[in-house]
């Protein structure tokens, strides 16, 4: 088998992998329904950044406890759960928008209630993925992981864009894709019924008490290396990655164009983000200078969509733009999959996912201000400038501490940390976590 798909021949791995697309094509095409939804109701680009951040809301507020329950209970088990708490509010979004009866409101609620099965999936799916493929080929699993997500970006944008043009482009075709979404995790909850559970490793369950999340983020803040990681994707998640908003305004106000056409921009930017993905499965090794070099790129990119003259050169370059955030992304989740020690894999995902994506409910009503205060293009431009700057500031700060602290006192050199956090994370005893611990506090 390729190395590029050496994962795949793990077979529990093979059958997850084929629900996960399933399910990942009917989420991007409820994104793109539930945008234009917002649009068609209100019109507005800040209701649009009101309901992003409705939806991560709960990554925020509850991704700490999201990963102690990863830690503490099966994640087949919990994922089960999580399926049906996603499952419900689509049924019930798409059921409104069909009969013609949804509101703005309806969609601020929904939208939090759907966040919340997603802040809990999140940790558990993450950490999952390690007990089913080990750590020789976590790296390539994550890779392919990214590489379905956007697989099914391709496809599902333009698929949700056709499908609401074909049924009149108002609310009521908004619905047909939200309810195909809530039919597919039914594909999800298959593939966890059928894996075998003889062939999972799992790890060590946390044990009953207090200060489990407590234990999370001491853990954090004694990796320096993680803490620039988390600084990293904190900027470029928060005020960079508001895609679904920022093409959204750009293809109506900036283009003049309609659903269709904005389905497209999704499955472009998808491109680059497929092709990104793929890359990183070859990558056996997580690199925390891959992860700031590409942030940086991916601010610079980002600035440069933002002068695309036309909706062509425009959609010709969100492929660049997303083969950087892929790049950085699946680096960063490899680094921490494969240097966190198991039993705060969870916790540690949880915390990664919390800065993130919980930081969107600031920074998309922010972007979508910017974007009716200034226009379309400014919410591209204002994203890439906090990301540069916040990028350079964390490294800034961390080169500062290496140099100064680190370094002279202990010897601690960054890559050496790296690959000797993968080989306490893969040994998995506390034994012999404690004395790296030690190393990078």
């Amino acid at each position: 088998m390729s190395p590029m798909f050496r994962a795949l021949h793990v077979r529990n791995y093979r059958i997850y992998a084929a629900g996960a697309l399933v399910s990942n094509v009917g989420t991007w095409m409820q994104r793109v329904a539930q945008d234009w939804l917002v649009l068609q109701l209100t019109g507005s680009g800040t209701a649009l950044g009101i309901t992003t951040g409705l939806q991560f809301l709960p990554m925020l507020l509850l991704s700490p406890i999201a990963g102690v329950v990863a830690d503490r209970f099966p994640k087949r088990k919990v994922l089960v759960v999580t399926q049906l708490m996603m499952a419900v509010p689509a049924v019930v979004l798409g059921l409104l928008a069909v009969t013609g009866t949804a509101s703005a409101w309806h969609v601020y609620v929904l939208a939090f209630c759907f966040g919340i099965g997603t802040a809990f999936d999140g940790p558990a799916r993450q950490s999952f993925v390690v007990e089913m493929v080990g750590t020789d080929d976590l790296a390539n699993a994550v890779g392919l992981n990214s590489a379905s997500f956007n697989s099914a970006r391709i496809i599902g944008p333009a698929a949700a864009g056709l499908l609401i043009a074909a049924f009149g482009s108002g609310v009521e075709a908004t619905g047909w894709a939200i309810l195909l979404n809530a039919a597919s995790y039914l594909a999800v909850l298959t593939s966890l019924r059928s894996l075998d559970g003889s062939r999972l490793q799992p790890a060590t369950p946390t044990p009953q008490g207090r200060g489990a999340v407590r234990e999370g983020i001491q853990y954090v803040r004694s990796r320096p290396d993680l803490l620039l990681l988390f600084a990293t994707v904190f900027v470029v998640g928060t005020f960079g990655m508001n895609f679904q908003l920022t093409t959204a305004l750009v293809a109506t106000d900036v283009f003049g164009k309609g659903a269709g056409e904005f389905g497209l921009l999704g499955s472009m930017m998808a491109v680059g983000s497929l092709a990104g993905s793929l890359v990183a499965a070859r990558r056996s090794k997580p690199r925390l200078r891959l992860v700031v070099g590409a942030a940086l790129v991916f601010g610079a990119a980002e600035l440069v969509l933002g002068f695309m003259p036309t909706y062509w050169t425009f959609a010709l370059f969100l492929p660049v733009v997303g083969l950087c955030a892929l790049t950085m992304i699946t680096s960063a989740n490899a680094t921490i999959q494969l240097t966190v020690a198991p039993e705060m894999r969870g916790r540690v995902t949880a915390l990664y996912l919390m800065i993130f994506m919980g930081g969107t409910p600031v920074g998309s009503p922010i972007i979508g201000w910017i974007g009716e205060q200034y226009g379309a293009r400014w919410t591209l431009f204002a994203g890439a400038a906090i990301t540069l700057v916040g990028t350079l500031v964390a490294l800034a700060v961390y080169v500062r501490h290496e140099r100064f602290v680190v370094r002279p006192r202990l010897g601690w050199h960054p890559t050496l940390h790296v690959r000797r956090n993968a080989v306490v994370a893969q040994r998995g005893t506390e034994q012999e976590a404690a004395p790296d611990s030690a190393l990078a506090s």
